[in-house]
């Protein structure tokens, strides 16, 4: 099998800023001559071995950053964006957007931005006529995809917010809920548990935090922790903010909520002491569940988060879909990146998760690229407390190279050697290179499609 060449000369430069090294001295610390950094940094050479063990040795970088990260994210995303049928049949080879990605990331990310300005704008004309009389119609990003966007290029990890959460927690000490009880009221903040169909609802005037008696001790202890870091961590988040440049308040504001769930969930599962309890019981999640009091929703995109440098934890992608099969949450710190917009393919068993309520389903699967994955998906329920309330029904997903199969306590009785055992999965019918297969709901939008009347497959048409 050839191995593939490693090309990070964006990286390599970012680092070099980072560092505020020149090139002349850059080079020397990684014993190498001007010429050969330069070609590096301009993509023309490999990053090579030397180099690599160069970066871990003089400056501590966990040099797996080289190969992950936004590149392969971008590339994703282009090759969705490209796929549009605005583009026809434009579509550039794969290499051509690996080197974009690598080379020209801020160009890249651009094309990214003006695609999805260009949909936002078709879908607004689409569905809201009206919209061209009023006033405020000036073209804004979704403050939702704005915010999904800020996390997916973070590699979902906030390592100030972590750090932070992660103190909070060793202060609170074993018993996090009596520590952050006893914190909120050292804090003058009263914690009322009441019949109230709001999960939370704080009072900033009586300083009085009222919390759903309905819900599950993991929810309440969650919805506190959260409180605590919009009291406590405010000039933290108010930082982060102004580093991520929102276009708007509505997103800054999404965002600030977003830290501080990411604040609460950093606090319930602290870093060090979690990702060591995930290896010591092979990313068991009921067992990660019971002895940090959370759910199984909360350790599975816990476990999507493990990325800090210098340790990191096996990189998991993660993602919600309701019944509608909509993703509502995703993440990925693997090579597999999910749709921009749509669904998530047909075929992963996260759509099967519905069908089998309270059980672990796995699946082994592989996608058009040939990288292979172990995958989790399990059904999660949100009870509204009472009869006759609505009940929210989700499925999560939780997966990983098969390559990190060893570390899962369920790969132990799959049978990972036999080909046949894996099943073709994709990342969504428009951008999906595979012409065989029979859950295709539409055509891909870069392929030529073949009719003939008088044959019928599985698909009323043939992909060229």
């Amino acid at each position: 099998m050839a191995v593939q060449k490693l090309y990070a000369g964006a990286r390599l430069r970012e680092m070099r800023g980072q560092f505020q090294l020149t090139q002349k001295d850059f080079a020397a610390k990684l014993g190498v001559s001007l010429p050969y950094l330069n070609q590096m940094e301009n993509n023309h050479r490999p990053v090579s071995t030397t180099v690599v063990l160069a970066l871990a040795r003089e400056f501590g970088i966990d040099v797996t950053e080289l190969s992950t990260g936004d590149s392969e994210r971008m590339v994703s995303d282009l090759r969705e964006a490209l796929a549009d049928p605005v583009f026809a049949d434009a579509m550039p080879p794969l290499a051509d957007l690996r080197l974009a990605a690598s080379n020209a990331p801020a160009l890249a990310r651009a094309f990214i931005e003006l695609h999805r300005a260009y949909r936002q704008t078709h879908e607004r004309l689409a569905s809201l006529d009206e919209a061209l009389g009023r006033e405020d119609t000036r073209l804004q990003p979704s403050p939702w995809e704005e915010v999904r966007d800020f996390f997916h290029y973070c590699d979902n990890y906030i390592d100030a917010v972590d750090r932070a959460a992660e103190s909070f927690a060793q202060r609170a000490g074993p018993d996090i809920r009596a520590g952050t009880l006893r914190h909120l009221a050292t804090s003058g903040v009263s914690v009322v548990f009441a019949e109230t169909g709001r999960l939370r609802s704080y009072d900033a005037e009586s300083r009085e935090l009222r919390l759903s008696a309905r819900t599950a001790p993991s929810t309440q202890l969650f919805q506190m922790l959260l409180q605590s870091a919009l009291l406590d961590q405010d000039k933290l988040l108010e930082a982060t903010l102004d580093l991520a440049r929102f276009q708007s308040d509505a997103a800054r504001s999404i965002a600030k909520l977003g830290l501080a769930n990411y604040f609460a969930g950093a606090a319930l599962m602290p870093y060090g002491a979690f990702l060591e309890a995930a290896e010591s019981c092979r990313h068991d999640l009921e067992i990660l569940a019971t002895r940090f009091g959370a759910s199984i929703e909360q350790v599975a995109h816990r476990l999507s988060t493990l990325q800090r440098p210098g340790a990191k934890g096996i990189p998991f992608f993660f993602v919600r879909v309701d019944q509608a099969g909509t993703i509502t949450k995703r993440h990925s710190a693997t090579r597999l990146q999910f749709a921009r917009f749509g669904g998530a393919c047909p075929l992963w068993n996260v759509h099967r998760a519905f069908e089998t309520p309270g059980r672990f389903l796995r699946q082994l699967a592989e996608t058009p690229d040939g990288v292979r994955y172990i995958i989790l998906a399990r059904n999660v329920s949100k009870p509204g407390g009472t009869w006759g309330a609505p009940v929210r029904r989700y499925a999560i997903s939780l997966g990983c190279e098969l390559r990190h199969a060893s570390s899962l306590v369920y790969a132990d009785d799959l049978d990972l050697g036999n080909t046949a055992a894996f099943e073709p999965i994709g990342i969504s019918c428009r951008i999906c290179e595979r012409t065989n297969c029979h859950q295709r709901s539409v055509p891909p939008l870069e392929r030529r499609l073949s009719i003939d009347a008088n044959e019928r497959g599985v698909l009323p048409y043939r992909i060229e």
